[in-house]
């Protein structure tokens, strides 16, 4: 993102107030207006805050126009170093969002009264507000003019030396995952998709090998092309991306999974015109996968990453799979098919084996894989699994402190009972259960070769009405700044 961060230790002037037009302001709280006293028109700041009267900390922005000639508008809010991470991304967004009226080139942040630690965790997050709010995503409206975003931002009370390279590379990989995902079936077919892949490829030096769908029936990946059958355009297939670090640390790999069905009609168990429609985001997944090693690439990550990122659409058509036929996984599993609106496990389950039998040190997949997961979370958080039960812990912590938020689920063995089959290895799902989150990451375990460690995102916050914490779109790209503090923070490998 094209934005120049500038840092100050102090507080602004009067006249640098006056030279930048629009203002946001976290303090801390109870010593705000002790803060705002040594500020230029403190008397205005003070004023606003006795007319409001409120005696805890802010949620909501608190709005004015400083008597300055520039009229400077301000967004301030009181708050407590304790705040969660999820709540300060939140109040983030409302304090950049008070200033979209104005779409100013220029945005001044004052962080003031916390000690340095805390200082800096609160301009990082407000500037990942700043940087969600300032990308760009699709629009098709003709004779729209084109929106101005924030090109230079003063950020005054904090400087760190890492000049929060870590937020932009994040922001960059989110709005990719947002924008793609944002685009229509018919802009984003896995013809267009892989154009675009190929185009960021090259631009980022990675490696591409696509096993499109004759690669993938030498390999006899007959889950995958179950779903792929369904589609006249024979322009399905699996994609791996390579990134290596110039200096590697140590030879364990991180290999990232995405679903990526640019359009699922249901299949055959055809959708509901309700939940049909924004189905061209059930590529989601993917394009987390792709967004974070955007991310980590930007970042110079120090291990070598590869991305999976397995494309299709689920059409309905004369030649599209249906219940009861019984399909070949790559690794020799023997699969049948309940209903063909559960394609997303049955295009990761060759995914995972072609990641797995890489023997990376991790995989993490991501995937807009059930309602279930919906059902049991709302789209607030997302359902987390993993083979590596000790983990779980991590894993929480990870969502509480990225602010992306997210709970586990159990993979206990007996789940299993509910898709047996008497006819094959395994069902692909049961039309009974209501528990289809756990039983399709009981599924996708199964093709987890080598006994890699592996962790299973269902996105069930990929969409949000009203969009979540700091990001302003319905479409949340949920899963980069989750996986970046993972993988960067807590050093899971």
């Amino acid at each position: 993102m094209n934005i120049y961060l500038q840092q100050h230790t102090g507080l602004p002037t009067a006249k640098q107030l006056k030279s930048v037009t629009n203002w946001i302001m976290l303090l801390n709280y109870p010593v705000q207006d002790r803060i705002l006293s040594a500020l230029p028109h403190n008397d205005a700041f003070l004023a606003r805050r006795r007319r409001i009267g409120v005696k805890k900390p802010d949620t909501s922005p608190v709005v004015l126009d400083l008597p300055n000639i520039t009229g400077s508008h301000v967004s301030m809010a009181g708050i407590k170093t304790s705040i969660p991470s999820f709540d300060l991304l939140t109040l983030a967004g409302k304090l950049v969002n008070s200033h979209s009226v104005y779409q100013p080139e220029q945005l001044g942040i004052v962080i003031a009264g916390f000690e340095k630690k805390d200082a800096e965790r609160m301009a990082e997050f407000m500037i990942a507000a700043v940087l969600a709010a300032a990308a760009d995503m699709p629009r098709f409206k003709s004779g729209e003019e084109s929106r101005r975003h924030v090109k230079k931002l003063h950020l005054y009370g904090i400087v760190a030396a890492h000049g929060f390279k870590k937020t932009f590379a994040e922001a960059e990989g989110n709005a990719l995952a947002r924008s793609l995902s944002m685009l229509p079936s018919n802009k984003l077919t896995p013809t267009d998709y892989l154009k675009r892949i190929r185009q960021l490829a090259r631009e980022n030096k990675w490696t591409l090998e696509f096993h499109d769908v004759e690669r993938l029936r030498k390999k006899k990946a007959g889950a995958f092309l179950a779903v792929a059958q369904g589609s006249p355009t024979a322009d399905a297939g699996i994609v791996r991306l390579h990134y290596k670090p110039a200096t590697a640390a140590g030879n364990k790999k991180v290999s990232l999974v995405g679903k990526g069905i640019c359009y699922d009609t249901g299949g055959t168990n055809l959708k509901a015109a309700n939940h049909m429609f924004g189905m061209h985001e059930d590529m989601q997944g993917s394009a987390v996968a792709l967004g974070t090693l955007l991310a980590l690439t930007r970042l110079h990550y120090k291990h070598e990453v590869e991305c999976w990122m397995a494309i299709a659409m689920n059409h309905i058509g004369p030649k599209s799979y249906k219940p009861n036929d019984i399909v070949t996984a790559m690794d020799g599993t023997t699969i049948e098919v309940v209903h063909t609106d559960a394609e997303g496990r049955m295009i990761l389950a060759d995914a995972l084996a072609l990641a797995s039998g890489k023997k990376p040190g991790l995989i993490i997949d991501y995937a807009t894989l059930t309602g279930a997961c919906i059902y049991s979370l709302g789209t607030a958080y997302s359902g987390v699994f993993t083979n590596r039960e000790d983990w779980i812990p991590t894993l929480v912590q990870a969502g509480r402190d990225s602010g992306e938020r997210v709970w586990p689920f159990p993979l206990d063995e007996d789940y299993d009972r509910l898709i047996e089959s008497d006819i094959a290895d395994i069902k692909q799902c049961s039309r009974e259960s209501g528990v289809d989150h756990i039983l399709a990451a009981r599924f996708l375990q199964r093709f987890v070769k080598n006994d890699v460690p592996w962790i299973h995102l269902d996105l069930s916050s990929s969409n949000r009405k009203g969009g979540l914490a700091h990001i302003p779109t319905e479409t949340t790209g949920f899963g980069v700044r989750y996986s970046l503090n993972l993988l960067l923070e807590k050093k899971i490998i």
